[in-house]
């Protein structure tokens, strides 16, 4: 049925007027191709997923405000933004974030894939895809403090001011974060990376 395709600039109208729909087969129609893009420069599954949701988040702001103006080349114009968002955050990155326990061990040394075997890569993978789910479970209060420490880079200043707490309080939150954290690592740590508490 979808073969006579709706093009992208006819469904870019439709959402412009008010078609939530639309926007919804834009997204079905392109999200491989923008997931892979990213991911090719992430290498992350997580985090590519990430990225696609802001790239569309993005895309959906640019046509909201009546910027967009790439006639008939959305495909294009969407793996760009995806492209410039994936490199933003590998330099920003350039590695895994360095969550660092009260003793000053690592969760994690930074990775170097290119000298990995195959299975130290996945362990290591693995490794990373479970510290997220374990953020994820972790309480609001201490995730959102671990979250802004580690992958947005702020201070524990910024942090206080942007959650309207003592700078006290947001080092408790993060100490908690990371006890917790540590706590459900320990449970399973045989099974990871070696290298996982290493300086």
């Amino acid at each position: 049925m979808d073969k006579l395709q709706v093009s992208d600039s006819e469904l870019i109208s439709l959402y412009i007027r008010g078609s939530e729909k639309a926007f919804e087969k834009l997204v079905q129609r392109h999200k491989s191709k923008v997931y892979t893009t990213i991911y090719l420069i992430v290498k992350d599954q997580y985090v590519a997923e990430d990225l696609m949701q802001d790239t569309f988040i993005k895309a959906v702001e640019t046509l909201k405000s009546g910027k967009y103006n790439e006639e008939g080349k959305f495909l294009p114009w969407i793996i760009r933004i995806a492209h410039n968002l994936a490199i933003d955050f590998f330099r920003k990155e350039k590695r895994y974030p360095n969550v660092v326990f009260e003793d000053g061990s690592n969760v994690f040394n930074s990775l170097e894939f290119a000298e990995d075997s195959i299975e130290s890569v996945q362990i290591r993978q693995e490794t990373h895809e479970h510290l997220r789910e374990l953020i994820q479970r972790l309480p609001e209060q201490q995730r959102q403090v671990l979250i802004m420490r580690h992958y947005e880079e702020m201070s524990f200043q910024e942090i206080a001011d942007a959650t309207g707490v003592s700078i006290n309080t947001a080092l408790g939150r993060m100490r908690y974060a990371l006890i917790n954290l540590r706590k459900q690592l320990s449970k399973r740590s045989p099974y990871y990376d070696t290298n996982l508490y290493q300086r």
